[in-house]
């Protein structure tokens, strides 16, 4: 019984919060910044390339699942609202569960995020390379040769310009997190113009026929198809991960996460409207830059499918800076708390950035997105972030019992049924994942378990201060 309360032993909030008052980050990020950050990390996956995916799977039915995987990180996102108004720390639901759950889940969930926002990094940046030689072929008339654009197990040697991106995003967040909100900002804007394009020329190509034999691979096919997409719900969980290093944070994080929300969904649901309302749902199957070439068969010109194809490579860009940008930031938390190398702690005193950590991050995301293909690492991030959605959503409700005074900035509306919903919803799409999936994900978490059991016991931080309380240190 004593090991097992060790294992479960929870990190109090007040300590959480002191720590983040003599941080080494700089509280540089404002509202509107960190609404991008959600924006940013969020569209541009599901949209801009995983129709190829998901409505293979669904039909015209990827609408609902869209919906669905919309619902349920709806209901998710408002149980990171208030974790994030009551615990505004870095390390998003890794913290959030070491303050309610325990030592041994937080270190789970931390090893869950790093899944989520490694792999994710990595698919949005193979991405990234469909829509690049989109724009090279219609403005210069060629494309990268597939031996350095695709995955070996597409026919390829290595997807050279995903590790290309990954590169510059760490140049970039090694520089310093006020620069990169400022330029991520900036392609949110971009890429909300662009995508409001889509829906514009879109709109001229509508068929309603294309919605005829809606759901042909029936409930399972939508339920199959919110997996694939709801990795791309990613950014949700990112404004989280900048808790130290946002002004106000008690106001901003709830507020930044339910913005993000409405503005993710609203333009997910109208995207996928009307790219299937303009090409029948058999055309997505293996389709790269589905969109851009959604618009060149729509209006019969190059012009549009290039312009949405340039504003793809800007946006998915930042993407993949603010999710390689969480990924850093939950090291940090997880390195502080001693249960990874002091390494991903340290920060350059000039830049007053994780420096050491980014690099190695970016070096382990360039790998996995220079040699493994998009649909896998898919759907490995849609597990990944539907443990941790599940995660805070009961974290919300322990920590009611456990810290009732606590000062909330933001309450979940129609508690308990909210956090109980979100927490059937992610179980729900959990069940329907590939079995190879939960499998690889199953042998990940043993992974973190024997790490923990290895290293981060011994190591951890809280364990080293109870045992000189207690006279053993």
């Amino acid at each position: 019984m004593a090991i097992l309360r060790e294992l479960v032993r929870r990190k109090p909030v007040r300590e959480m919060t002191d720590e983040t008052g003599g941080s080494e980050l700089s509280r540089s990020i404002g509202l509107i910044q960190l609404s991008t950050f959600g924006i940013g990390a969020t569209i541009g996956t599901g949209i801009f390339f995983v129709l190829s995916q998901a409505v293979p799977v669904a039909g015209p039915a990827t609408i609902l699942s869209f919906v669905v995987a919309g619902v349920v990180a709806g209901f998710a996102a408002i149980c990171y609202a208030e974790l994030a108004g009551a615990v505004p720390v870095s390390g998003s639901s890794y913290s959030y569960a070491y303050a309610t759950l325990g030592e041994l889940p937080a270190m789970v969930v931390g090893g869950c995020l790093l899944l989520e926002y490694g792999v994710s990094a990595a698919a949005v940046a193979v991405g990234w390379s469909q829509y690049l030689n989109a724009l090279l072929y219609n403005i210069f008339g060629f494309r990268l040769p597939e031996a350095l654009s695709q995955a070996p197990q597409q026919g390829g040697i290595v997807n050279l310009p995903a590790v290309v991106l990954v590169a510059l995003c760490c140049f970039l967040l090694v520089r310093g997190v006020s620069e990169s909100a400022k330029v991520n900002a900036a392609m949110v804007a971009i890429k909300l113009a662009i995508l409001a394009l889509f829906v514009v020329v879109g709109l001229v190509g509508w068929h309603s026929d294309h919605f005829a034999d809606f759901a042909p691979f029936g409930f399972g096919g939508i339920m199959s198809a919110a997996g694939l997409i709801f990795f791309s719900y990613i950014g949700l969980d990112a404004v989280s991960t900048a808790g130290e290093e946002v002004k106000n944070p008690h106001r901003n994080l709830p507020l930044a996460i339910l913005i993000a929300l409405v503005a993710v969904t609203g333009v997910y649901i109208a995207v996928v409207a009307v790219a299937i309302g303009a090409q029948p749902a058999a055309d997505f199957q293996g389709q790269e830059a589905g969109l851009a070439a959604i618009l060149e068969r729509v209006t019969g010109a190059t012009w549009p499918g290039t312009l949405l194809a340039a504003g793809a490579v800007v946006s998915i860009f930042s993407v993949t800076l603010i999710v390689l940008y969480g990924q850093t930031r939950i090291l940090f938390a997880m390195s502080r708390d001693g249960l990874i190398p002091a390494v991903f702690r340290k920060v350059n005193p000039r830049t007053l950035t994780p420096a050491r950590n980014t690099v190695i991050v970016c070096v382990v995301i360039a790998l996995l997105a220079g040699l493994i293909p998009i649909d896998f690492l898919a759907e490995m991030t849609s597990v990944g972030t539907l443990v941790a959605f599940l995660v805070v959503s009961i974290g919300v409700i322990v920590l009611r019992r456990t810290a009732p005074d606590l000062p909330r900035s933001f309450k979940v509306p129609g508690y308990p049924v909210t956090p109980v919903l979100s927490m059937i919803g992610c179980v729900w799409i959990i069940k329907d994942l590939r079995p190879i999936t939960l499998v690889v994900f199953v042998g990940w978490v043993a992974v973190v378990l024997l790490w923990y059991l290895g290293y981060g016991f011994k190591h951890s931080r809280l364990r080293r201060s109870e045992l000189v309380e207690q006279g053993q240190g």
